[in-house]
């Protein structure tokens, strides 16, 4: 079965620079239905103005993964790294045994991202950042790994964690399949477009920035009614 979260049920913070929708509980919005997906723990869709930011702050033991949708967001950190990262670009941040960031909209348009922070493996990796650009053209109709922590996919940005972030855009009239391996937790949330879950049980059709939640589906067909970008996090329960 599939559990369908609209954006409308999730939770919605607005602090002038800053719209924030939590598909899971964080900061001031609690749901303990919604405390994570197996090992995925925060999944925010911000909405950050231009020339505003997060200020420098802590994280420790946490795997942190940017999809920047709209816009660019520039990265600084207590490793001494800086980077910007564009739309179609995703960054990486290990915050292991501690690391203290800041994140700035420099653009002169409203950035929108993906924040998505997945519990890593154990406690105590060393901290570290990335960024890489993956082609939105090589994600035509199929899924492409953009951050891994499983073994295989050495062409993705790494975590500590048994997990994947995969993208893919699919055009109008067409569909891919997405296999969830037995023992692993899947969440999908519609970037834009329109499109349809299809598993052996249930039809579920996504609007933006709706999200999906599946356990234990071998196999889920993604129909797209038009052009569509969505991202999906994998997780081993």
């Amino acid at each position: 079965m599939i559990d369908y979260r609209p954006f409308a049920s999730i939770g919605h913070a607005d602090h002038g620079w800053l719209k924030a929708a939590h598909h899971f509980s964080f900061a001031g919005y609690h749901d303990p239905a919604r405390m994570g997906w197996g090992a995925l723990r925060v999944w925010n869709d911000d909405e950050i103005a231009p020339d505003s930011g997060f200020p420098s702050h802590p994280h420790r033991d946490m795997e942190i993964i940017t999809y920047v949708r709209q816009g660019a967001i520039s990265h600084r950190d207590s490793l001494g790294n800086e980077g910007r990262t564009e739309a179609g670009q995703v960054q990486v941040m290990s915050a292991g045994t501690g690391i203290v960031h800041s994140e700035a909209n420099l653009e002169a348009i409203t950035t929108t991202l993906f924040q998505i922070w997945i519990q890593p493996d154990r406690r105590g990796h060393a901290p570290s950042w990335g960024t890489r650009p993956f082609p939105v053209e090589a994600r035509a109709n199929r899924l492409v790994t953009l951050a891994s922590g499983v073994e295989g996919d050495e062409d993705a940005l790494r975590i500590n964690a048994t997990a994947r972030v995969r993208a893919a855009t699919i055009e109008k009239g067409s569909a891919l399949e997405w296999q969830l391996e037995p023992g692993w937790s899947g969440y999908a949330v519609l970037a834009s477009g329109d499109v349809t879950l299809v598993t052996s049980g249930s039809r579920v059709k996504l609007a933006p920035r709706d999200g999906a939640a599946l356990r234990d589906e071998a196999l889920v067909t993604i129909e797209a009614a038009s052009v569509s970008e969505i991202v999906i996090v994998e997780t081993r329960d």
